[in-house]
């Protein structure tokens, strides 16, 4: 890592990881929460966040195959309605400067979610952008085992690496 931003910062952060952990009280559906965290990982190439993510979303019982398709949402039969809107929101809040919170993706999440569940689902989106920034700024690396130590075999969190369900990037 090239900083360690919590030894230099460490109350900031705390706090900060508080409110990211807070997000375990929101009405908006947990798997799908962190399923829009990954999307939004993967979108800003965040490879320590998308493996937290992902590992997380194994660990709330998503599937493999789904997870695997996440790149390709908009074609695939595997995501609903509901979570292709929140997708959606998710890419047009994460590619803001070519988006600008399109009014038709905001539109069709409407029609899927309460006032509430937008707001929360917008604050998940956020904080997931935050926390990709701090973390590829600052080049925080991923605990996994690289293909050559597995030879060919794929890739398994190391034990120092549980499932964690709150995100502390």
């Amino acid at each position: 890592m090239r900083i360690d931003y919590f030894s230099h910062m460490p109350g900031l952060v705390t706090r900060l990881r508080h409110i990211t952990s807070e997000q375990a009280q929101f009405t908006l559906d947990q798997a799908l929460r962190v399923l829009i965290e990954a999307r939004v990982s993967q979108l800003n190439a965040c490879v320590y966040c998308l493996h937290r993510h992902f590992r997380e979303a194994l660990h709330r019982g998503e599937s493999q195959r789904r997870l695997d398709s996440l790149t390709v949402w908009h074609e695939s039969p595997l995501f609903d309605a509901r979570e292709k809107a929140a997708l959606a929101w998710a890419e047009s809040l994460t590619l803001l400067p070519d988006s600008r919170a399109d009014d038709a993706v905001f539109a069709a999440l409407k029609m899927h979610f309460s006032d509430l569940e937008i707001v929360e689902l917008s604050l998940a989106i956020s904080l997931a952008n935050f926390w990709n920034r701090m973390a590829s700024g600052f080049r925080r690396a991923p605990e996994f085992e690289t293909a050559s130590q597995t030879k060919g075999q794929p890739c398994k969190p190391t034990a120092a690496s549980p499932p964690n369900p709150t995100p502390t990037t």
